[in-house]
Order: C-alpha cells, then sequence, then structure tokens
C-alpha cells in the first residue's frame, strides 16, 4: 500500500504554511513529519512524500489505529496476547519469570506488527 505522491520541496512555502510539525507517524527516514488535517507530510533532503490518512490521529487516535496504523495495532494485540499466553505457561510451572513474560511480550508485538506490515 504506497499511496504516496513525492512533490518537489520548490513548492516547500504553499505546502508548509499552515502544517504543524508533528512526531505521529512512522519517519520512514525523514528529516521532519508535519500534519494538515488528515494530510501527513514527511520531509526529505530533497522532496516530500505526502499521504492522505483516513483519520487524523490528533483527533480521532482510535481511528487512526483501525483505519491508517493497523500494524500498530495488531502489534499492541500480538503483544497482549503473547504475554497472556506466557503468563499461563509459566503459571502452570509456578515460576516467575517476569523478564521473560516481558520479553514474549515484546517479540509477539514485534512478529504481529510486522505480518500485518506485510500483508498491507
Amino acid at each position: 500500500m504506497n499511496n504516496e505522491i513525492s512533490v518537489p520541496k520548490e513548492i516547500r512555502q504553499i505546502m508548509l504554511s499552515d502544517a504543524q510539525e508533528t512526531f505521529l507517524g512512522t519517519k520512514k527516514g525523514a528529516i521532519k513529519q508535519y500534519r494538515y488535517g488528515n494530510l501527513h507530510i514527511r520531509e526529505y533532503d530533497e522532496f516530500f512524500l505526502v499521504h492522505v490518512d483516513k483519520k487524523d490521529p490528533r483527533k480521532d487516535p482510535i481511528g487512526h489505529l483501525i483505519f491508517d496504523a493497523t500494524e500498530v495495532l495488531s502489534g499492541l494485540l500480538f503483544s497482549f496476547i503473547g504475554n497472556k499466553l506466557t503468563g499461563a505457561i509459566l503459571k502452570k510451572n509456578k515460576g516467575k519469570h517476569n523478564l521473560f513474560q516481558f520479553l514474549s511480550s515484546l517479540i509477539f508485538g514485534y512478529v504481529g506488527y510486522n505480518l500485518t506490515k506485510k500483508l498491507r
């Protein structure tokens, strides 16, 4: 899913006049990121990459996770499931391995995030 448009830097003043710099979103190597409503702008050395999100994460973060950042939501869900599964296994073995459970959650979350990103 690559619905981004490359825009030359020459039109910078027009495009960024009302946009706000933001930390929300994956930078993908960009110098800075901006948002103007549902418009997400990434600034690189020679150009901008622009795409339109279905939901503005500043106004509807849950909607943004569901419609635009599904991989983040999937990673969180996989992490939660991994935590619960590992906790259940460790409970049966009567062990307190919180670090193992935490690491398992991270691994499950990472797998869920990357799997969803590849499927999109």
